[in-house]
């Protein structure tokens, strides 16, 4: 539950004044590694060949760069959860001892 005037990481501000919504930090930062992505997948639209252990494939290397990007987005946010996971049960455990 959030109450208003309320701040801090994940609750979006209002400028009063406007009665509009401010983008966080990590909002920005977010939309502009987007906006850089799209612009190098955009240039580099060339197929690669990516040979992997014993597997060989050619892809587009734009589209090699989003599944990469993808994956790397999945296994942030993953170790994310588990970072926060862990703090709590370390929260709980010194509240009860």
């Amino acid at each position: 539950m959030t109450y208003q005037g309320q701040q801090g990481p994940g609750v979006p501000t209002t400028d009063a004044a406007e009665g509009r919504r401010r983008l966080s930090g990590g909002a920005i930062a977010s939309l502009s590694g987007i906006g850089v992505l799209i612009i190098f997948m955009v240039q580099n639209t060339e197929d690669v060949t990516v040979d992997f252990l014993f597997w060989s494939f050619t892809w587009p290397l734009w589209l090699l760069i989003l599944v990469v990007a993808v994956v790397g987005a999945f296994v942030w946010f993953g170790v994310g959860v588990i970072r926060r996971h862990r703090r709590r049960t370390e929260r709980r455990e010194a509240r009860r001892g």
